[in-house]
């Protein structure tokens, strides 16, 4: 009954022409968009690399995860996202178990598991985390619609994600897991926390970060690994390392800063060609759209962003479930979280974290979870709007 409550709206139909015209368009062409700037950018990143041996390897792995995930994205827009809420529990412990078996046999650099070899790719189980986390918390907190009220459901709630963002931590992936901590914050804002509990769990997690970078560490117990702790303390003081770990966001920040208004022109760019800036078509992209487009590059890319996750959030305003409702909002926290931190380490206001940029950076398995994310958004689109012809959706739709 509690289901029922939480999504409660009338099946309509979903015909071809309910579902064309339904469909969100400005959302898919925006997402396409970003991607085929993503694609334009990291082709003029590593076009030159002679490591690779190929101008387009890196543009032809893109546009493989482009496909896999458009394959992905229209199955799940497809698909009665409300169905998801009875594969809850059995999505929740495939995750859980997927991460496990990462950190046991995944590979990696520098001792990290992030990684586990399939026959075609590699498949990257923190990223896929994200998305399963979403449909699943968002489950959880819609099933508990009547129980916002109470501060032990809210703590159990934390407990739901802290244990998929201990098993991504200890790969070592700090960055995707603090995403994972955004996703909480942002699902429970649109399911109508308190503002109260909220305050509380803010506090808790002030005194957590105190605890982890000062008082565990004057005992001897050391959560962060070396380089974590460097990157802090390079963020706080940039020309503390400027041939270590201070190198990267300094050649960043000088990268950024030479782009001035327009840039220096499209594969131009010198910071990037003559191999100053490390990572420059993955967590660094930004840094190269600042060089060669300049400011100018930069808002338009900035502006997309924004487009996008108005879209998003207008799906998630406009659904007639509550389900539908927390997963858009889960989506947007995740863009607007990765979007925020990635931007601002490249410019030097956020520590250097390892944070993609969301359809952009070069990756094809970040490129196929977010298009998924995209597929199950429109699946909420066009069923909340189907729901205003007052027509029955036929089972397995």
């Amino acid at each position: 009954m509690v289901l029922e409550r939480a999504t409660a709206f009338r099946r309509t139909s979903l015909s071809p022409g309910v579902f064309f015209r339904s469909f969100d368009w400005l959302l898919f062409l925006t997402a396409l968009v970003l991607t085929g700037y993503g694609m334009a950018m990291i082709y003029s990143a590593t076009h030159g690399d002679s490591s690779a041996g190929d101008a387009l390897v890196y543009v032809r792995n893109q546009l493989v995860g482009l496909g896999l995930g458009l394959v992905a994205g229209i199955g799940l827009s497809l698909l009665d996202f409300e169905r998801l809420l009875g594969w809850q529990k059995y999505i929740y412990g495939f995750m859980v178990l997927l991460l496990v078996v990462t950190l046991f046999i995944g590979s990696g650099r520098n001792d990290a598991h992030r990684w586990i070899a399939l026959p075609f790719f590699d498949l990257q189980s923190a990223e896929l985390a994200k998305l399963l986390l979403i449909v699943t918390l968002s489950a959880f907190l819609a099933e508990g619609l009547e129980l916002r009220g109470r501060f032990r459901y809210v703590l159990l709630a934390v407990g739901y994600v802290a244990v998929p963002t201990l098993l991504v931590y200890l790969e070592p992936d700090l960055g995707t897991s603090l995403v994972l901590v955004a996703i909480l914050v942002a699902t429970l804002l649109a399911w109508g926390i308190r503002w109260g509990h909220l305050a509380a769990l803010a506090g808790a997690g002030v005194a957590m970060m105190v605890l982890v970078l000062r008082g565990l560490p004057a005992l001897g117990i050391n959560l962060l690994k070396e380089y974590q702790v460097q990157r802090l303390l390079v963020f706080l003081n940039p020309e503390r390392d400027l041939t270590g770990e201070g190198y990267q966001l300094m050649q960043s920040r000088i990268a950024v800063a030479s782009g001035m208004y327009t840039g220096k022109g499209y594969m131009q760019g010198t910071q990037t060609h003559l191999n100053f800036l490390p990572e420059h078509h993955t967590d660094f992209i930004f840094a190269v759209i600042g060089e060669e487009l300049g400011f100018v590059g930069a808002i338009l890319l900035l502006a997309l962003y924004l487009l996008l996750i108005w879209r998003v959030l207008r799906i998630a305003g406009r659904s007639k479930s509550m389900y539908g409702t927390l997963i858009g909002a889960g989506v947007a926290g995740a863009i607007v979280f990765q979007v925020f931190v990635n931007v601002g380490m490249t410019i030097g206001i956020m520590p250097v974290t390892g944070i993609p940029l969301p359809l952009l950076s070069y990756g094809s398995a970040s490129l196929v979870v977010f298009w998924m994310a995209i597929g199950l958004l429109e699946s909420i689109q066009v069923r909340s709007l189907a729901a205003q012809f007052n027509k029955r959706i036929p089972p397995g739709v």
